[in-house]
């Protein structure tokens, strides 16, 4: 996945102010975890990401933030119509994002993380606790307290609003039902489920169901999803996967696992191909593709030197091995060594509008204008690299997006510019939820994956 390149990151002290509470604090009580979260709340309501954000919550503390605080993002629409009922003037941000932190969590009782009164009292011990918030504890209490006497009311209310019903932004929500006006609201419900974990088998090692068998025989209960992959019932942390650490398997969503199956489809036996993986971090794509195609000779490219550290990363546990370089896939004149590639892989940056249920802060993150800046990026690098493809060659062009602007607009674009271009068979835009059509898979066909967008391009032999 390659998404927008990563807003700032908060200045350190407030870093190393939450690692230095956990610190103190190993064991957070639910007023710490609240006052951590709302602090993520208002980082992203300034543009920051909430997986770098996240990263700066020290480990202890950690999934306890990241549970309450992706619920939060899930629910912050309808909690931000439901303060603006509450107090038509909003309370400074600290105060606010606190406030919206609890509405969140309790304005549905059958899905709160805790009892309601307990959340209402936490929050408000929250606020009592920290500078920033102290003035407006009183406040807190009382919209808090309003709420639990007024929930059907209030909630009635806020029903009228689209970001609260179905908390996105009006855009998104209007986008979705111009692009997909049969499947709109199914995609805007499935944005609001947790995503399930999604593995890759690596077949040199054991076949899917071999490793099936060994994941029953820990009490994980998984079922087959595409060619080689397995989505589990739960989620585990990494370390519980058998042969995780030697490569034997790696988590990656079935739609991801289109990749390199589409991209080799129909290469000649035996011949090493030269591949370019423009957009690599964080390796997945690329460990995929050597995993099928080992004696590939691959040059996986990222501007982001951490990102390249990433991949190397990845890679080593897989046992693959791959030129990683950091540069930008846009400026071939500063790395390409002349040497055309038989295939390029071109996972371009975009919205991530189709894993915000993986990332639940993009959809705030997001502004209207972002689709149509992201396409030129888009059509910039297909444009520099196309040159770079050997006659007869391939190029994977793909997107974790929903959005048309991103997907096919971009491609139908490039084929007018782009004579000698031709489209094949490819699966285009893949919809969560709906088994899609076009993909190298003969059985075993994807029953869960995320939204994304795969067009295979072949370069005219003249």
């Amino acid at each position: 996945m390659n998404t927008p390149s990563r807003p700032p990151r908060p200045q350190a002290k407030a870093v190393q102010a939450r690692q230095g509470s956990a610190a103190v604090h190993p064991s957070p009580a639910l007023w710490q975890l609240l006052q951590v979260s709302a602090q993520l709340v208002q980082a992203v309501r300034a543009g920051r990401s909430l997986t770098a954000e996240i990263e700066g919550v020290a480990a202890p503390w950690r999934p306890g933030v990241q549970s309450l605080t992706f619920q939060v993002m899930r629910q912050l629409g309808r909690a931000t119509a439901l303060r603006a009922q509450l107090a038509r003037k909003p309370p400074p941000p600290a105060a606010d994002a606190l406030l919206c932190t609890a509405l969140a969590l309790c304005w549905q009782e059958e899905a709160a993380p805790y009892p309601v009164h307990t959340l209402v009292n936490q929050a408000v011990e929250a606020a009592r606790r920290q500078k920033a918030t102290q003035a407006q504890s009183g406040f807190i209490n009382a919209c808090l307290r309003r709420f639990m006497r007024e929930r059907e009311d209030l909630v009635a209310i806020t029903d009228a609003d689209p970001q609260a019903l179905w908390n996105h932004p009006p855009w998104w929500v209007e986008r979705l039902q111009a692009e997909y006006p049969a499947d709109w609201s199914s995609l805007l419900r499935m944005a609001q489920q947790p995503a399930p974990m999604t593995l890759r088998v690596d077949t040199r090692h054991h076949s899917v169901a071999q490793y099936q068998s060994q994941l029953q025989a820990l009490g994980l209960s998984a079922k087959a999803v595409g060619a080689n992959g397995l989505q589990l019932a739960k989620a585990v942390p990494v370390q519980q996967l058998p042969g995780f650490a030697q490569g034997h398997v790696s988590v990656q969503d079935a739609a991801a696992q289109l990749a390199a199956p589409l991209l080799l489809q129909g290469r000649e036996a035996g011949r090493p191909w030269r591949i370019l993986d423009a957009c690599a971090a964080p390796g997945g794509k690329t460990g995929h593709l050597l995993a099928c195609y080992p004696q590939a000779r691959v040059l996986a490219l990222d501007v982001d030197p951490q990102r390249c550290l990433r991949i190397d990363q990845n890679l080593q546990r897989l046992g693959v091995h791959a030129q990683v370089r950091t540069a930008d896939a846009a400026k071939p004149e500063s790395w390409w060594d002349g040497a055309f590639f038989d295939a390029i892989l071109l996972d371009a940056p975009c919205t991530a509008s189709g894993i915000v249920r993986r990332h639940p802060d993009v959809r705030w993150l997001r502004r209207p204008t972002d689709s149509a800046q992201l396409a030129n990026t888009q059509m910039q690098l297909l444009t520099a690299l196309w040159p770079l493809l050997a006659p007869g060659g391939r190029m994977l062009y793909c997107t974790c997006s929903v959005f048309r602007t991103e997907g096919d607009e971009t491609i139908q674009a490039f084929l007018q510019r782009n004579t000698g271009a031709r489209l094949l068979p490819s699966p285009g835009h893949l919809v969560p939820g709906q088994v899609p059509t076009g993909v190298p898979v003969v059985d075993n066909v994807l029953g869960e994956h995320d939204g994304f967008y795969y067009a295979l391009l072949e370069k005219d032999l003249a």
